[in-house]
C-alpha cells in the first residue's frame, strides 16, 4: 500500500523519519510530504493557504494508480479529510494521528499567534498541558530548532468540503490526548466539535497515551499504531 504521510503545523517530511521504517519493514511504500511554504525557515509562505495544502496532496495521490492511506499529524488531519472529500474513491483508508476530520467552514487554529503574517512555534506556555505530555526538555530543544513556521491562511482558512462520499472512507483515529472512550463519550453527546466526526461510517481507535507529538515522545508504539490502522501489505 502507499502511505501518504502529512505532518501538522511546524513540521515537514522529516517529521515521520522515525515512522517510515516501520512501516516499510511491513511492506508498506512511504511517501513523507513537505507541504507548501514548509520547505525551509526561510521559504516564501506569503499567499500560501490551506487549499494549497489540501491540493499538493491531491496531486501526490494522483500519482499513483491504486488506492492509498492518508496519514494526517494534528492540522495535517484536516488536510488529510479534505483530499478524502476531494478523492473518495481513491482513499482506503484516512489515519488520524492526535486529529480528527474538520467540517466544512471549521478552522484548524485561528487562536494561534501571528508573527510578520506567519506562525512560528510558540511559547510552550501556549499549549495546554495535555499537548505537552511525555515532551521533555530535550525534545522540545530539538522540536523547537527543527521547527518551521507556518503559513497564517492554513490555520486560519475555513475547510471546504462538497463530496458526501467522504463519510464512507474508512478511518482510525489515533488517540493520543484524549483516548477513544471519551472521543465516543463526545460522539453520543453529539458534541458540536465532533459532528463531522460522527458522519463517518466506519471509525476504529487505537490508544496511544502520550502528547501531541507522539512522532517525538513515542515514535515505535506510533509506528506500530499505524501498521495495525493499516493492516497487511499487499502480496
Amino acid at each position: 500500500m502507499d502511505i501518504i504521510l502529512i505532518p501538522g503545523f511546524w513540521l515537514d517530511a522529516s517529521s515521520w523519519s522515525e515512522i517510515t521504517p516501520a512501516l516499510e519493514k511491513a511492506g508498506h511504500r512511504t511517501h513523507p510530504l513537505t507541504l507548501p511554504g514548509m520547505e525551509s525557515a526561510d521559504a516564501d509562505r506569503s499567499g500560501i493557504g490551506l487549499r494549497d495544502h489540501v491540493d499538493a496532496v491531491v496531486a501526490k495521490v494522483d500519482e499513483f494508480d491504486g488506492p492509498v492511506v492518508l496519514v494526517g499529524h494534528s492540522g495535517g488531519g484536516a488536510v488529510a479529510h479534505a483530499v478524502a472529500d476531494a478523492r473518495p474513491d481513491r482513499i482506503a483508508r484516512v489515519v488520524y494521528v492526535d486529529s480528527a476530520p474538520l467540517g466544512p467552514g471549521g478552522v484548524i487554529n485561528d487562536e494561534l499567534p501571528v508573527v510578520d503574517g506567519e506562525i512560528p512555534l510558540p511559547d510552550w506556555n501556549v499549549f495546554e498541558d495535555e499537548d505537552l505530555v511525555d515532551l521533555d526538555d530535550d525534545l522540545r530543544t530539538a522540536f523547537r530548532a527543527k521547527a518551521i513556521p507556518t503559513p497564517k491562511a492554513v490555520a486560519f482558512d475555513q475547510q471546504v468540503l462538497g463530496d458526501e462520499r467522504r463519510f464512507d472512507v474508512p478511518i482510525t483515529l489515533i488517540c493520543c490526548e484524549f483516548g477513544s472512550a471519551m472521543v465516543r463519550a463526545w460522539i453520543e453527546q453529539k458534541v458540536p466539535f465532533v459532528k463531522e466526526l460522527a458522519a463517518i461510517k466506519d471509525i476504529s481507535y487505537i490508544d496511544l497515551p502520550t502528547g501531541h507529538w507522539p512522532q517525538l515522545t513515542k515514535p515505535a508504539e506510533l509506528a506500530d499504531a499505524i501498521v495495525s490502522a493499516v493492516g497487511p501489505a499487499e502480496v
